[in-house]
């Protein structure tokens, strides 16, 4: 652990250097890595499917391809974003001029999950090269072939005084060590249980932080949904990664009139999708790990299986799942079910719903299938969500120009595009004063200069 904390000294005093402000050296750094993901292309799809089973079109699509985009857009605007703003003063302090300066926070830590192990470390890493910042990144050992390859193409590419992969295959020892140590900003994705850990650890020293966690996003279907069409897209949202998605809907409240027309329509898409005997089929990746199948395994008693329900431990296969007739209390409908298991619960009710919702906590997306404008804006008014999605799944997360974060329990900050600039840099307030001319008023003796004072502030 002793490297640890000469890497981390290492980092502040290259941060001190000021290179990592110099914008030319943000860019360059940002194509240095884009060349760098390029030329290891096929290498990242082959350990995304050793850990995972991803397909060599899922990785690209989830991992690769958003990296790539994300990148693209701050090397086109990273230049304008790192501007320092003009903003107006208050007339009292004539002549004056406001700033507001963007300053890196310094050294960074960045945590990422197992689940999209590539991208969801690149991703806001490439916020706190765009925002100047040093950063030492702890991968998550549960897909420790994506971690090994981090560590490689990190490591061998950038100094460690300026960007390094640490320990990649240790485990919550390495972390716990790593959050008592004073790093100037957390970047951390994975569950809420951990996340309240690091916001507990990062309080001791009052370290800013962003927590992108999960929850159970719900996906309500009314009956004037296109039911074919939401079925399609339902099953792409819920299966990819086999389930193992923050922001996958976890379960689907749906009015009772189309209840049958859903889960019909749910099973026969599902076989479109991936084939009558899915185990054998090469887009349906697998679960991280024998814990994640004894954990889901579990939620298969809490009602009666529609469709699915296959498990094979060796294979870290679970099928694709629809779930019915829910238990009262069953902890699938308390945990975030990570997996490809989905629970459907009918209602007869748009307020029902909405209020079945509101009793949990606020969920990290909300998808709504209607093509009623007015229910929409009811729902997205009355439901708080960390993002949302109207007629389809997950894509809000896949924009680089809209910010992606949780609410409540689903997380703190945002990140993606300009909202990682602005996540990883300090809005820095200036005021720059003129010495030619200066008013007496706001210096002692006041006397009665009050009423003045007024006229200016009112």
């Amino acid at each position: 652990m002793e490297n640890i904390n000469q890497i981390l000294k290492e980092q502040k005093d290259f941060f001190y250097s000021d290179l990592t402000k110099n914008i030319d050296f943000r860019i360059k750094t940002l194509k240095k890595l884009k060349n760098i993901i390029k030329e290891n292309e096929e290498e990242i799809m082959i350990a995304l499917n050793k850990d995972l089973k991803k397909s060599s079109f899922e990785s690209f699509a989830t991992e690769i391809g958003m990296v790539y985009d994300e990148i693209n857009l701050h090397l086109k605007n990273l230049k304008t974003w790192a501007k320092k703003e003009k903003i107006k003063t208050s007339l009292v302090y004539f002549p004056s001029k406001g700033y507001i300066y963007k300053e890196p926070y310094g050294v960074v830590l960045i945590i990422g999950p197992f689940n999209y192990p590539f991208q969801l470390i690149i991703s806001p890493l490439i916020g706190a090269i765009s925002a100047g910042n040093c950063s030492i990144i702890k991968p998550s050992e549960n897909s420790p072939n994506t971690a090994l390859l981090l560590e490689k193409l990190i490591n061998s590419n950038f100094d460690k005084s300026y960007i390094t992969v640490i320990n990649p295959l240790g485990g919550k020892e390495t972390i716990s060590y790593l959050l008592d140590l004073k790093f100037d900003y957390i970047f951390f994705t994975g569950s809420i249980k951990v996340g309240k850990i690091i916001m507990e650890k990062a309080s001791k020293n009052l370290i800013p932080v962003t927590l992108e966690l999960g929850g159970k996003s719900p996906c309500i279907v009314d009956n004037t949904a296109n039911i074919a069409l939401a079925a399609k897209r339902i099953v792409w949202g819920k299966f990819i990664n086999a389930g193992q998605t923050c922001v996958a809907p976890d379960y689907i409240l749906v009015e009772s009139t189309v209840k049958e027309k859903l889960l019909i329509a749910l099973k026969e898409e599902i076989i479109k999708q991936f084939g009558s005997n899915i185990k054998d089929s090469p887009d349906f990746p697998r679960l991280v790990n024998l814990d994640a199948i004894n954990r889901l395994k579990g939620y298969l008693n809490d009602g009666d299986v529609f469709f699915g329900g296959d498990v094979c431990d060796k294979d870290l296969y679970i099928e694709p799942t629809l779930l019915i007739n829910i238990k009262d209390n069953s902890s699938v409908m308390k945990d975030e079910i990570f997996g490809p298991i989905l629970p459907i619960i009918e209602f007869c009710n748009l307020n029902d719903a909405i209020k079945f919702i509101r009793e949990k906590e606020k969920p990290l997306a909300l998808y709504y299938f209607s093509e009623d404008k007015k229910l929409i804006e009811k729902v997205l008014s009355k439901v708080s969500s960390g993002g949302a999605t109207i007629n389809d799944t997950i894509i809000h997360v896949a924009s680089s120009k809209l910010p992606f974060g949780g609410v409540g329990l689903s997380g703190i900050g945002n990140y993606h595009g300009k909202a990682s600039f602005d996540t990883f840099s300090h809005s820095k307030s200036i005021v720059k004063r003129g010495t030619l001319l200066e008013f007496p008023f706001r210096f002692a003796p006041y006397n009665d200069r009050i009423h003045l004072l007024k006229r200016f502030m009112k």
